[in-house]
């Protein structure tokens, strides 16, 4: 590998989430970020999906460290995964760290990993890589950028920002730092490519307070507010205006708890003596005095809203004159769900509020104009487009062409393709592993592309069994016996499959003058069923023939 300095993208260049870069220089590594990606509308059964980092893993020796830019799930959902196998220092601000411990907590492997605080304005030393950590805005605190000094030059990684002059923590992005990184000349500039598509500005986060007292004001009854567990930031305004309006708040759902105990207990969280009650408390009090925190807002069935949603939460339910506001934007791939979670809430007499409706949440990512002015401030020699579908990625360098980039010094690139810079250029690498690694329960990598194709298969047309039981002569003995599930509904069932049984004896008779083998019955059953099930429905069920002796 030489000295040139070598950028792995491993996740988060082609998709919205499960954001990891290595970047590697004679023989050591720095690893940012591990996060996770939540599934698509086609991942049946599927419950995150984390980065393919199997290149990290088979240079371990070379790792010195990883460092977690902020703690929202697409930058730390995976770290378990990771320290499972590795074994190296994890570096991240108080915040950040505190939301690590409490995954790490739970997949009992918190004492076996060397956890370091730091802070923005902190330069770190992780092997050949000299780390400089400015703040970011975003919709956490305690975000950070990276001014990455190697000896191949200057590398700024912008993390998730936005430029908001009235962030909810007073604590905007360190634009001086910014330009004191062009003061000494950028090899390459790494940007948050989310809201590429967005013109503009990104409201700031001022702008929810209102919305939110206005809710708070008009409410009859309960208020349920759902959002994302990490975001510190929404929780601290939900409770300003709890607590301006006189409601008690009570938080549902583990990782909603465990998050904001961790966030008060580090002093993110300011709450008032007594504003923060029981779920059990909260049900007693009159409706009007209660608002709710909980998870739910991509349309997770899971989740506590999904399943208040469809009337099954079992620690409380919908009642009459009960507020929901959806504080978040839909995961792009997400849409279709969160929508059909809103008409269900609706056809359950919920009041539900959710932006374009109302301002109830702004995004935590710049816009066009904000990464305009990034690159301005940075004045970079490359750039390269990070954080987002290849869309994002694509508009992003538009955007960098526009404010005068070279096209030359521009790479989009997705997960995998290796970004090497030698003597100031930079050039297109080798290709290696960069896909999606599947989680379902507590498998991790066990379900693959041929999986997730049979599970579509079965969600599209079901599956039917045949089972057969035959003599040692091999003729049929008796009728089949047919099982369906998800293939048709089964007052329709008893003609088709008196036919269908037909066709399998038929088929067991023409293969029997040949004395086949058990397989050969199964292939010739499979073949003659599934022509006959297109030819009456048109569709194709998964089909399975089992042969039993009689």
């Amino acid at each position: 590998m030489g000295n040139k300095l070598r950028l792995i993208p491993l996740g988060g260049l082609g998709e919205i989430g499960k954001n990891m870069m290595l970047f590697e220089y004679d023989g050591s590594s720095l690893l940012v970020d591990a996060g996770l990606m939540f599934p698509e509308n086609d991942m049946l059964g599927i419950d995150y999906i984390i980065p393919d980092f199997r290149y990290v893993l088979e240079h371990k020796d070379m790792l010195r460290g990883i460092l977690i830019t902020h703690g929202h799930e697409d930058h730390t959902g995976a770290i378990k995964h990771v320290m499972q196998q590795l074994d190296a220092p994890v570096y991240a601000t108080p915040l950040t760290r505190g939301l690590l411990e409490v995954k790490l907590r739970d997949a009992r492997l918190l004492d076996k990993v060397q956890l370091h605080t730091v802070n923005a304005g902190d330069t770190v030393h992780i092997g050949p890589f000299q780390v400089e950590l400015f703040h970011v805005c975003h919709s956490i605190p305690d975000g950070v950028g990276l001014g990455i000094t190697t000896p191949a030059g200057l590398i700024v990684h912008s993390g998730d920002f936005k430029f908001d002059h009235t962030p909810v923590d007073g604590w905007p992005t360190d634009y001086a730092k910014l330009a004191e990184f062009s003061g000494r000349g950028v090899l390459a500039l790494l940007s948050d490519s989310t809201n590429a598509d967005k013109a503009g500005w990104t409201p700031s986060e001022a702008v929810i307070d209102p919305a939110f007292d206005q809710v708070f004001r008009e409410a009859p009854g309960r208020i349920l507010v759902a959002t994302f567990a990490s975001l510190i930031s929404r929780i601290q305004q939900v409770l300003n205006a709890a607590y301006r309006h006189g409601r008690k708040m009570a938080l549902v759902g583990t990782s909603m708890v465990e998050n904001a105990k961790m966030a008060q207990k580090l002093g993110y969280l300011n709450v008032p003596d007594g504003l923060i009650i029981s779920m059990d408390e909260a049900l007693r009090l009159s409706p009007a005095k209660v608002v709710i925190m909980t998870t739910g807002t991509q349309g997770e069935p899971s989740s506590i809203l999904g399943r208040l949603s469809e009337a099954r939460n079992r620690q409380f339910d919908l009642i009459e004159n009960d507020t929901i506001v959806l504080s978040s934007h839909p995961i792009p791939g997400n849409e279709e769900m969160v929508h059909r979670t809103i008409n269900k809430l609706l056809q359950r007499g919920a009041r539900v509020i959710y932006d374009p409706i109302a301002p109830v949440h702004v995004s935590g990512h710049a816009s066009a104009e904000e990464m305009k002015l990034l690159i301005h401030l940075v004045k970079p020699r490359n750039f390269i487009p990070v954080h987002g579908e290849l869309r994002h990625l694509t508009q992003h360098a538009a955007i960098a062409r526009e404010v005068g980039i070279p096209e030359e010094n521009i790479q989009v690139v997705e997960n995998g393709t290796v970004l090497e810079f030698e003597d100031g250029l930079l050039r297109v690498g080798e290709r290696i592993p960069g896909g999606y690694v599947y989680v379902d329960g507590s498998g991790v990598g066990d379900i693959g592309p041929s999986v997730m194709r049979e599970r579509e298969a079965l969600a599209q047309d079901g599956f039917v069994i045949i089972n057969l039981r035959l003599d040692q002569s091999g003729r049929l003995v008796g009728q089949p016996e047919i099982i369906s599930r998800g293939f048709v509904f089964v007052r329709d069932a008893d003609e088709l499959f008196t036919a269908a049984q037909e066709q399998i004896t038929q088929a067991v008779a023409r293969a029997n003058g040949s004395t086949p083998s058990a397989q050969a019955v199964k292939d010739k059953v499979t073949q003659v069923l599934a022509d006959f099930f297109y030819a009456e429905l048109k569709r194709r069920p998964m089909i399975f023939a089992l042969v039993n002796d009689a």
